[in-house]
């Protein structure tokens, strides 16, 4: 399987290499893109060294598979080009998300809606990804009717430049700003840009992507993004409320039996998720489930997962894997 990496060198990029390998995805002939300044340096993968090339490289080499990490605007004009040349498409952006002709998708819920007419699939935004990884199976069982949520977002998520500003605020060190303020010892309300409504784009991405995955525009969402100084995962403060009532224990079995989804909820013992345990895993973490007392057949969760991984990488593999498998390609 030839498969090319488009924006190789970024941090999800490195990651989906990291992940390609882990899972032994069958990669005959590995295709790295990056940017022009980046074109002819090398990558090591699997301990081979392969050359980064463009664009247009890489569509002349056919690979069967592209992996897309390189923002929108890559996205939007060259995901196309790839797909006129019969190569399918797995994009990270938020560029082709909410297309009405193109699937978002997250394997463990969706998949089986892809055809081989699919060409450009979307992969959803990280904070949505562990949000309906653990409400898809609640929603099949209750119906969820409102979603509030705060999430408490890795720096991760913004990319290298914020990674090292973090870094520059713990050594002292004054240098370039990802963000408006310092983030050691902060948090930020405002992940990504402000809308017209006052919400910012994150925000609105978790209202219309949940709606798109769990296919049903009646849940009614809103959304709060903070941007806080961790480094290896979010979190998030999800309150839902469903049609039918629940009991606790049932809730914890449905979600101890769904595949990608780990149980961490045990008070007693102080085990619930965090970061700090998130980081580096594939799974989706979902602890202090608890009843809203000030609401009827309501639920209070806390959900953590790596935004790199499950939250970007590696649902993009897994994408490329069920297309595989499914002979899809």
């Amino acid at each position: 399987m030839k498969i090319a990496v488009v924006g190789a060198t970024g941090l999800v990029g490195q990651v989906m290499l990291k992940v390609l390998a882990e899972r032994n995805f069958p990669v005959s002939e590995l295709i790295p893109v990056a940017s022009e300044h980046s074109i002819g340096k090398k990558i090591t993968y699997k301990n081979m060294d392969y050359t980064i090339v463009g664009l247009q490289d890489a569509i002349d080499a056919k690979p069967k598979i592209a992996l897309f990490s390189a923002g929108g605007a890559t996205s939007l004009e060259w995901a196309p080009k790839f797909a006129e040349a019969g190569i399918t498409v797995v994009d990270n952006s938020s560029a082709w998300r909410m297309d009405q002709d193109k699937q978002l998708v997250v394997p463990e819920i969706n998949a089986k809606k892809l055809t081989k007419t699919d060409k450009i699939i979307a992969n959803p935004n990280c904070s949505t990804i562990q949000m309906v990884m653990v409400l898809a199976p609640l929603h099949k069982k209750y119906k969820i009717k409102r979603i509030v949520v705060s999430t408490y977002q890795s720096i991760s998520g913004t990319g290298v430049k914020a990674v090292k500003q973090l870094e520059n605020e713990l050594a002292g060190i004054k240098g370039e700003m990802a963000y408006h303020y310092p983030i050691h010892r902060n948090a930020i309300p405002h992940c990504d840009v402000f809308e017209e409504n006052g919400y910012t784009k994150e925000e609105m991405k978790l209202v219309r992507e949940t709606q798109k995955i769990l296919d049903d525009r009646s849940i009614a969402v809103t959304a709060t993004a903070v941007r806080i100084p961790t480094s290896g995962g979010h979190s998030e403060a999800v309150n839902v409320e469903f049609e039918n009532d629940f009991d606790l224990n049932e809730i914890r079995n449905i979600l101890k039996q769904t595949p990608g989804v780990t149980l961490q909820d045990n008070i007693d013992v102080n085990t619930y998720p965090m970061p700090i345990y998130a980081e580096g895993k594939d799974d989706v973490f979902v602890g202090r489930i608890r009843r809203d007392g000030s609401l009827p057949k309501s639920l209070n969760l806390w959900i953590v997962s790596d935004n790199l991984r499950k939250g970007a990488a590696t649902n993009t593999v897994q994408i490329a894997e069920h297309l595989l498998r499914e002979n899809l390609l």
